[in-house]
């Protein structure tokens, strides 16, 4: 049987494929107060500024392609039972080929009724007010913005508590709850953190090794690092 590979990827990773997030530098998302963009407050205020924000970022992720990272993880699938459980709302883990992704923070590919969770679309086109779900009511981004519930959360848990190997890949470890994860870890699963800036790990009781590398080479190395631990 393989063995289970559980890998947490942050913005840094999509970053390297050219998508521009908001933690680059001073809580602006391409010059947006985040908060007027991924909140139910910001959206209440001005639909149409949200709507405009995440049709330009549908538009840029059409443009990028997955980098050495993503291609590598999918990859790793030929050895290894690999998940991997993204903040990150593109679809560039999928595209390389990664069988088993589960997004924490929703997908810029779909979109949901302002009514009804449930109700959920691919859409890979631009959103404007008028667009409706089946009973009239608005649709929105498939996006878990601050204030609201990670309903993937408790998926993310199981997974990563039967997890033999932990890879962090490309995240500042601020956003919680996605940054906790890591510990919810059997206490003698083998952390790798892979980040050109690592933060500081508090309280984590796991063998831990930290890569200071971007995913484009970080990734390949935990591949060889992994290969010599089979």
């Amino acid at each position: 049987m393989k063995k289970k590979l559980v890998v947490l990827t942050g913005a840094g990773i999509s970053a390297e494929s050219g998508l521009k997030t908001f933690r680059d530098a001073d809580g602006l998302w391409e010059g947006h107060n985040v908060m007027d963009v991924a909140s139910p407050e910001g959206w209440h205020r001005n639909k149409e500024l949200v709507l405009d924000f995440y049709n330009q970022r549908r538009r840029q992720l059409q443009e990028v392609k997955p980098n050495q990272g993503h291609i590598v993880l999918a990859e790793l699938e030929k050895d290894f039972d690999v998940h991997i459980i993204t903040q990150n709302v593109d679809n560039l883990h999928e595209q390389a080929g990664s069988s088993k992704v589960l997004h924490l923070h929703g997908e810029l590919l779909k979109v949901r009724s302002t009514k009804n969770e449930d109700y959920i679309l691919d859409w890979k086109h631009d959103l404007v007010l008028g667009d409706v779900d089946d009973k009239g009511h608005q649709l929105r981004p498939h996006i878990v913005w601050f204030g609201e519930m990670v309903s993937a959360l408790e998926e993310a848990v199981n997974i990563t508590e039967q997890a033999d190997y932990v890879a962090v890949i490309g995240t500042s470890l601020q956003v919680y709850p996605a940054a906790s994860l890591m510990h919810y870890a059997n206490s003698n699963t083998k952390v790798f953190y892979i980040d050109p800036r690592p933060a500081s790990i508090n309280n984590l009781q796991n063998p831990l090794e930290v890569i200071a590398m971007n995913a484009t080479d970080g990734v390949p190395l935990l591949r060889e690092k992994l290969s010599n631990l089979k």
